[in-house]
């Protein structure tokens, strides 16, 4: 499991747990647990696995003054056992800083090739600067930063209150509307836009997002994308929190569609 994925407390209890663990075992043991986590470091990829190469790493910092600490312990536990105990403190810290300039000798030259390809891609990036290309004169006149209205998701058991006044209610997989209209196959989880023009509601598994646009009674189903909110009135979609958001026309295929 990867560490940075708990709360602070949880991980300051697991690295406690491990330390208590190798100090109560026997040295030969712990320290055999030890070389195993150098093993699985050095045959792991830091670009593909950094959370998990920041775990292990974590556990050979805090483990292994756990080992030395049992290792004195078996010694005797007098004044030459901590000495050694410290002495292998010393070297041993020494070693595991060596092995993290071995696994980190690749970080700056990873760095830079992935500026030189974010410089040579087109326009068509992350969501972090996407405001900024907008807004930016070499791309043709100055535009207005979009901002998008973030849906206000609701249940069916909370009841969701349609803009336009008319009843609803969601039954059998489906939500009914006014004229059994109906909308199949989707979550209770729905929202409407702020002028009640579109309808919303989440895939079931989270395959994607059902849009309806009301006015001209036409169905998108969308899988794969999420609903990142409205603007002037319109759905904007996004694949992942990382991605830029685009307008549905755009996923769709047609820019100028309406």
């Amino acid at each position: 499991m990867n560490l940075q994925q708990l709360p602070a407390w949880k991980v300051l209890l697991s690295l406690a747990a491990w330390l208590a663990a190798l100090a109560l075992l026997p040295w030969w043991l712990g320290m055999s647990l030890l070389l195993a986590l150098v093993v699985l470091l050095s045959g792991m990829r830091l670009s593909r696995r950094q959370g998990a190469t920041i775990s292990l790493r974590n556990g050979l910092r805090w483990g292994l003054p756990a080992v030395l600490f049992a290792l004195q312990r078996a010694l005797g536990g007098d004044a030459l056992a901590w000495g050694i105990a410290l002495l292998g403190v010393l070297a041993g810290y020494t070693l595991l800083a060596g092995l993290e300039q071995w696994l980190d000798r690749d970080v700056p030259r990873a760095s830079a090739a992935m500026e030189l390809s974010e410089s040579q891609r087109q326009p068509t990036s992350a969501a972090s600067d996407w405001p900024a290309k907008v807004m930016s004169s070499a791309i043709g006149p100055p535009a207005e930063i979009i901002t998008l209205q973030a849906p206000l998701w609701q249940t069916a058991t909370e009841g969701i209150a349609d803009p336009w006044g008319r009843p609803l209610r969601y039954q059998d997989a489906s939500y009914w509307f006014a004229g059994d209209r109906r909308i199949a196959d989707v979550d209770a989880c729905a929202c409407f836009s702020p002028d009640g023009r579109w309808f919303a509601a989440r895939m079931p598994r989270a395959a994607g997002v059902l849009l309806w646009d009301r006015r001209q009674d036409r169905e998108h189903h969308l899988r794969g994308w999420h609903l990142a909110g409205w603007y002037c009135e319109q759905p904007w979609l996004q694949l992942n929190a990382d991605a830029a958001p685009r307008p549905l026309q755009h996923v769709l295929g047609d820019d100028h569609a309406r």
